[in-house]
């Protein structure tokens, strides 16, 4: 069995890409994978501090800009994964999911875990696209 085909990685302005050395996002074959993606803008600055809601779709759209790199956008997201330091949180992150994701219904994973780096931070969210679903 061969491997796919690794290409291109996009970076952003996160300080963690360059301290642990990772890229937000991969492209391997027809699948272009999205690294765990926090609710944070340029500089560590928290959007939705204490908003479990706004925190889910912040750090979606940053990881559907990613996507946006590869020219994918929502309809191409075949999988996503929701990490949240809260059960109580469950219903409003569905909620954001739900908003984003309804149209395409992606497998989805929703998991506590007991904190993040920055315990400012609620949720963390990963995407997984399919390059065969194109843009309409």
């Amino acid at each position: 069995m061969t491997s796919p085909e690794i290409g291109r990685r996009v970076q952003t302005e996160s300080p963690w890409e360059q301290t642990i050395g990772f890229a937000r996002a991969v492209e391997a074959g027809d699948l272009v994978l999205v690294a765990g993606t926090m609710p944070l803008a340029e500089r560590g600055v928290l959007e939705g501090e204490g908003d479990p809601y706004e925190q889910t779709l912040a750090a979606f759209r940053h990881a559907l800009d990613a996507l946006e790199k590869f020219d994918l956008g929502v309809e191409a997201v075949v999988r996503t994964r929701m990490y949240i330091t809260h059960a109580r949180d469950v219903d409003e992150v569905g909620r954001a999911h739900k908003e984003l994701f309804d149209a395409v219904r992606p497998a989805a994973t929703l998991v506590v875990v007991s904190g993040f780096v920055d315990s400012r931070v609620l949720v963390e969210v990963e995407l997984e696209a399919f390059r065969g679903v194109r843009r309409s």
